[in-house]
Formats: structure tokens, sequence, C-alpha cells
């Protein structure tokens, strides 16, 4: 006796598209969450590298197993009280930059460059730092030596597990100057990309 087949179950093509939708939104999550996030540019401290509402690529998976490396730009929450300039407990001294922190992080996305990792000793003269005693040669950024933080001739030394950050901008950069350098488990990610505008594809 023959046994009568079933015929193929008819997919409903609006549950298919719905289907579809979800795992790519799910996919874009989960690769903005664990491996490249698109970050934009909110402030001119980066200038001339990166202009205000230029858009960059951020690598967030080799922070995970690297230190970030000085002259790479990062992402990163900033401690609490940097949109304020708040520096730490101590005040914001006069003659040198933030020594330490505040304890607590901000979730505020800054963008800087790392200027200087654990244990350097740095001080900035004319916009333009100094680590361990020697000037950094600085081809990108733009100096200043009339702003108040551009010339801070007193060393602090950055502590165990911390990062100092500077705007290329120096005179229009509020950062580790002000507000002292970041831990290493606030940072977000490496920028490698820029992507928007179109002119200014290419590689940081």
């Amino acid at each position: 006796m023959a046994v009568a087949r079933k015929s193929p179950r008819t997919k409903n093509p609006l549950v298919e598209t719905i289907s579809i939708v979800v795992v790519a939104i799910l996919l874009a999550l989960g690769i903005q969450a664990f491996v490249v996030k698109p970050f934009r540019i909110p402030s001119e401290s980066m200038v001339p590298t990166l202009a205000v509402g230029q858009r960059v690529l951020v690598d967030r998976v080799t922070p995970r197993f690297s230190d970030p490396d000085r002259g790479d730009i990062v992402v990163f929450n900033p401690p609490t009280g940097a949109e304020e300039g708040v520096c730490g407990d101590l005040g914001n001294p006069a003659d040198r930059s933030c020594p330490e922190p505040t304890s607590r992080r901000s979730e505020t996305n800054f963008i800087k460059r790392v200027v200087a990792g654990p244990g350097d000793r740095v001080r900035v003269v004319d916009g333009q730092a100094i680590v361990n005693g020697r000037p950094q040669r600085e081809p990108f950024v733009r100096p200043d030596d009339d702003c108040p933080i551009c010339d801070l001739p007193v060393e602090i030394t950055v502590p165990p597990g911390h990062f100092f950050m500077m705007g290329d901008n120096r005179g229009a950069s509020a950062d580790s100057r002000e507000w002292g350098p970041v831990p290493e488990e606030w940072v977000i990610g490496r920028a490698f990309l820029t992507y928007w505008p179109i002119p200014r594809i290419g590689p940081l």
C-alpha cells in the first residue's frame, strides 16, 4: 500500500523577511559590541588629523590582547569630571599635568592620541609632549604655545596600567593634561580607518 507523501510546507515570505532583518540587526549589534565600532568625531580636539563630523572605524578586539602603543589614536571613557576638567582629588596643579584621575569612569566617549604609557615621565612645553626627557616627533599636531595647558614644565609619572592622552590640536583639546591618565580597562578601541567624508577615506 503506497504511503501518501506530505507536501512541503510553504514558507511565509513575511516571516522569512522579518527573520532575515532580525538576524542582520543582531549581527550588526554584535559586530559593534565586540569587533568594530563606528565613531563620529565630536570636536576640534584632533584637528588637523580628524575634522569635526569625520567618521572612523574603531577596532575593539586588539585592546583586549595588547596595550595601545604610543602614537595610536584611541576611543575611551575618560574619568568622571573630564567634561569640566576635574583633576582627581588633588585639584588642577598650575605647573604640571594632572597626575591622577578621578576614580570613576564617565560614560562619555572621547577620542585622543596615546602620548605616553605606564611609567613614562611626561611634561609639556609649548604644546609639545616631552616624554622621558625627549621631545616627541609629532608631525601630526597643531602646536600652540599660548593656551593655559600648553606649558606644563614639571614632570609627572604615568601610573601603572594607565595611558596619557592628548589631542592633536594642542590648544583646543581637553585631555590628560587637565583630567589625568586613563586606566587601560577604560580604552574601548583603536581607531584604524576613516571612512567619511569620501575624500578622506584611508588608514589612520
